[in-house]
């Protein structure tokens, strides 16, 4: 039986669609060892899940002769499939067709493809592969751009939003993965600035090349824009799937659980002795959380940017959380401005989805410093603590060691609506360090002198009424101390007990952070 000549067209459409910019675009791709945007989505996706939506839109510019320009999908890749079972929408954009630019086109099918996304309450997923707005389209261009902008605003604390971007991600575009909730970029292959080195040179005659400007280790380390740094394409898209391990399917629903083999009562007496009696001495607090989490496992976050405070996810008893920890080994912890947005903002996030937040907390305070108050410290700290009172999750500190001043209050203290707090034996709990708080309340007893002996003498009495946990315990502003053992069982314990916690904030429209 002969086929129908409408099918025989629409085969040879779709084949053509499907192929994009044609086999040797694809094998010229391959050879720098990149995927193009259909492999990357097949990866991304459980085997055969993904199926796409508009891949015969083409662009409606008739300008500087785009009528002979013309392929269908646009570009731009979108639809939706099954990532470990869970529904979620993505697109990939193209960059073999016209340099994968955003036209009028095909930023309406990914603001489509976001606003099913929206509908449908699912984590929506960008692949980024462009060099901006095409140009040919002018405003058009880019007000479909900005139709992207508003989609990811309003998506903003009801989906998770994860960016890769893969290849340049220039201009204004590169707003949209700046609104989302995650960043990933690709080592020496990944770029993303809003104005290139070219244009740097001709307006501020600065000589600075692509990798130095927006390459994939200058947003992980130096601007903190991007949240993690992957190897190559495959290392990327398997990276997405592990986040979105951790991550809930929207707003109103809770981070998955998986079962737990891992003792729940388990005990690690090798933290009793993590922590040095002297308070000068460093530790790795990745180590402690390490050995309190299910199977050892931390995901961390922006490993790379302000190293002086660790974040990510881990699961305690199968329930991911959200862990917020002082690094004692950078900086003795100290929180500084780079250090107060990182945690202010993964903690907005973990609220918005639904994360008990762990704090561990052993900070000196602020860092002091010229620069750092000419920087805003006192903005962009009180941004950590505008998160911390505003978070109505579940919220558990351990006081590990150090808790001094206003930092104290910031890092999740009772007074800002912890529910539980813990603290070690050797914990220090005051408004500053034995030292600083001895020279300033003796300053001319310690003066006059004639040896150190009054000093040491008031030292150990500061140390005995203030350097510990027990003062903050007798006012009730600590629940109970702990040995470090048995933090794991602690703090599983209490998160079954805050289970069921409701909490709401105020009604108003929002408030108004210090941004």
């Amino acid at each position: 039986m002969m086929e129908r000549q409408a099918y025989r067209e629409f085969k040879e459409k779709k084949s053509a669609a499907l192929a994009g910019s044609g086999p040797a675009a694809a094998e010229k791709f391959h050879a720098t060892g990149r995927m193009t945007a259909r492999e990357r989505l097949d990866l991304l996706f459980d085997e055969g899940t993904f199926e796409e939506i508009g891949c015969f839109v083409s662009h409606r510019c008739h300008d500087f002769g785009m009528n002979d320009k013309k392929v269908a999908g646009d570009g731009v890749v979108t639809g939706s499939g099954l990532i470990a079972g869970r529904l979620t929408h993505a697109y990939a954009q193209d960059f073999n067709v016209m340099g994968g630019s955003i036209s009028e086109a095909n930023s309406a099918k990914i603001s489509r493809a976001l606003d099913m996304a929206i509908e449908m309450g699912t984590p929506f997923v960008a692949l980024n592969d462009s060099g901006g707005s095409r140009i040919q389209e002018g405003v058009s261009g880019l007000a479909g751009v900005a139709g992207i902008f508003l989609r990811n605003t309003m998506a903003s604390g009801m989906i998770p939003q994860i960016s890769a971007i893969m290849g340049p991600c220039a201009g204004g575009a590169s707003y949209s993965p700046a609104l989302t909730d995650f960043i990933i970029m690709i080592d020496k292959q990944s770029h993303m600035f809003v104005t290139g080195p070219e244009v740097i040179k001709a307006v501020t005659h600065e000589d600075v090349s692509k990798e130095e400007l927006g390459g994939g280790l200058a947003h992980n380390s130096i601007s903190g824009v991007a949240h993690f740094l992957a190897r190559n394409d495959r290392d990327c898209l398997l990276l997405i799937r592990e986040l979105l391990s951790f991550l809930p399917q929207n707003h109103l629903a809770d981070p998955p659980r998986y079962p737990c083999r891992d003792d729940s009562a388990r005990r690690h007496s090798g933290l009793n002795e993590l922590i040095p009696e002297d308070p000068r001495s460093a530790y790795d607090v990745r180590e402690l959380i390490r050995a309190v989490v299910d199977e050892n496992y931390f995901f961390e976050i922006q490993s790379c940017y302000a190293p002086n405070i660790v974040i990510g996810f881990a699961r305690l008893n199968g329930r991911p959380v959200g862990v917020v920890a002082n690094q004692p080994s950078v900086l003795a912890g100290a929180l500084d401005t780079n250090a107060s947005r990182k945690s202010a903002r993964f903690v907005r996030f973990c609220d918005a989805f639904n994360f008990p937040i762990i704090t561990f907390e052993d900070v000196p305070g602020f860092l002091p410093g010229r620069q750092q108050e000419l920087d805003g410290i006192i903005r962009d700290g009180a941004k950590l603590l505008f998160a911390y009172c505003e978070a109505t999750v579940p919220k558990i500190c351990v006081i590990t060691r150090k808790a001094y001043g206003g930092a104290y209050c910031v890092m999740s203290s009772k007074h800002i609506r912890a529910d539980y707090n813990f603290a070690y034996p050797g914990a220090e709990i005051a408004v500053m360090g034995p030292e600083g708080a001895v020279n300033i309340i003796y300053r001319r007893e310690l003066a006059a002198a004639p040896d150190n002996s009054l000093k040491e003498q008031k030292l150990e009495e500061y140390r005995r009424q203030f350097a510990n946990p027990y003062a903050a315990a007798r006012l009730g502003y600590i629940d109970e101390i702990i040995m470090p053992e048995e933090t794991r069982f602690k703090l599983i314990t209490a998160l079954e007990r805050l289970a069921d916690k409701k909490q709401k904030i105020l009604p108003k429209k929002h408030g108004n952070m210090p941004l």
